[in-house]
């Protein structure tokens, strides 16, 4: 796995600077790539293993090039597994300031170790740092991702999708009202973007030959799932974590257009959140914990997509779509 992180940030979009070398414009769009690459936008460290990490863990194993893209590093992250304060654990006596530190040095490991567990071929920080919850203090730190100017915080990932080239992105929507975080906004803001303005010669003309993505999909949990999973709970352990207010939540079970099968896949979600020791609790019935795998997935064998834009097609009506490479891997020259 690589992992790549930008060194420095530089106000003025063609001015960004990468660790790793990006090739420069060189002639028209192409039509064609070597291989099949899926790319996901991702907030902070923890995002990747709780949205769709079965699905590229099914991509992965069919050869699929996969690409994680981290916008920050977690530094607002809190300690959520109390179990770690314990005698003889990491966090056992510290101050307040003490365990914020040890959290924040403890989120790319993590993030390491989940992105292992998923199966991805690549690792983008984007260089940001974590902006809080909205309304906090740490939404006014200068080097935070809400505080990012729009054009270069996209000009970064245009960076990334022109090296990387996927045909699909993987990103968050644009109704986020269950959980409003600057930073989950601001990754939907910078993805539309970028998937935008990638194939456009005129933007950022030295973050690489230009390239166009051909789908851009949004992750939703939908109700029909949250439902399967609070009626598994409840008919094995006689109680779930799910209150009918959180159940009665406005949906956007209408805007899904494709499901993927992630039969067999359930055990990769469970790693991920679990390789992120510092912010999942293993004793927390919210993940399911405690569940066999198969059992849980079988509950509802899906992941849940919104097909948000398309270059290859139009999109489907109703939630009729099997794979996010429809009409995209026609771009792929064998």
């Amino acid at each position: 796995m690589t992992v790549r992180r930008f060194t420095r940030r530089i106000v003025g979009a063609v001015d960004l600077h990468q660790e790793s070398r990006v090739r420069s414009t060189t002639g028209s769009l192409p039509r064609v790539t070597e291989r099949l690459s899926l790319l996901t936008v991702h907030a902070h460290p923890d995002d990747e293993a709780s949205k769709g990490a079965p699905t590229v863990a099914r991509y992965h194993d069919q050869g699929v090039h996969t690409v994680l893209v981290c916008c920050t590093g977690g530094e607002e992250g809190d300690l959520q597994n109390p179990s770690l304060r314990e005698a003889g654990q990491p966090f056992h006596g510290l101050t307040p300031d003490e365990e914020k530190a040890r959290v924040a040095s403890m989120r790319a490991p993590e993030l390491a170790a989940s992105a292992e567990i998923i199966g991805f071929d690549v690792v983008e920080m984007l260089g940001y740092r974590d902006s809080g919850m909205a309304d906090t203090e740490p939404n006014e730190h200068p080097e935070c991702f809400h505080q990012a100017d729009i054009d270069e915080a996209s000009g970064r990932l245009v960076a990334i999708i022109r090296r990387e080239r996927p045909q699909v992105i993987i990103t968050y929507g644009d109704d986020q009202r269950g959980y409003p975080h600057p930073d989950h906004l601001r990754v939907h803001d910078i993805s539309v973007l970028a998937f935008e303005r990638a194939g456009d010669p005129d933007w950022y003309p030295d973050l690489g030959e230009p390239f166009a993505p051909s789908k851009l999909y949004y992750s939703v949990w939908s109700k029909a799932r949250a439902l399967a999973i609070h009626e598994l709970m409840l008919r094995v352990k006689g109680e779930s974590p799910f209150t009918q207010e959180w159940l009665d939540r406005p949906t956007q079970d209408e805007r899904i257009t494709t499901r993927i099968d992630i039969t067999g896949y359930g055990h990769v979600r469970r790693g991920a959140l679990q390789a992120h020791a510092t912010q999942v609790d293993p004793s927390s019935a919210w993940w399911g914990f405690g569940f066999d795998d198969d059992e849980f997935t079988a509950a509802y064998p899906w992941e849940d997509w919104i097909l948000a834009r398309t270059l290859v097609g139009s999109i489907p009506a109703d939630d009729g779509e099997r794979d996010l490479f429809a009409g995209a891997s026609d771009r792929v020259s064998r």
